[in-house]
């Protein structure tokens, strides 16, 4: 008769343990949304650096192929002027 009583309680306790891991222990459900969001928000920074880097490689390409794109640079960068040129800067009415 007391064999009958305890094994009900038994389970419970032993449900409920688990229950306890599966929502508090480690590796539990709030520990996988909270990872969830990190990779979600590592995926989102992984994509903006992969753009970032293929904007690089494309100027790094530029710069050893292309002899215009270094007189480009060097004109935007260092105010590059050829022999024979005349610059002009033109300003915005609202700067005086």
């Amino acid at each position: 008769m007391l064999q009958g009583k305890w094994l009900p309680i038994v389970l419970l306790v032993l449900l409920g343990l688990l229950q306890y891991r599966l929502w508090f222990g480690k590796n539990s459900i709030p520990d996988y949304f909270s990872r969830k969001q990190e990779v979600q928000t590592q995926a989102l920074q992984n994509a903006n650096l992969a753009q970032r880097n293929a904007l690089l490689k494309a100027d790094i390409n530029d710069l050893k192929i292309g002899l215009e794109a270094i007189e480009e640079r060097a004109r935007n960068e260092l105010g590059l002027i050829k022999k024979g040129e005349t610059f002009y800067r033109i300003l915005p009415a609202d700067s005086k």
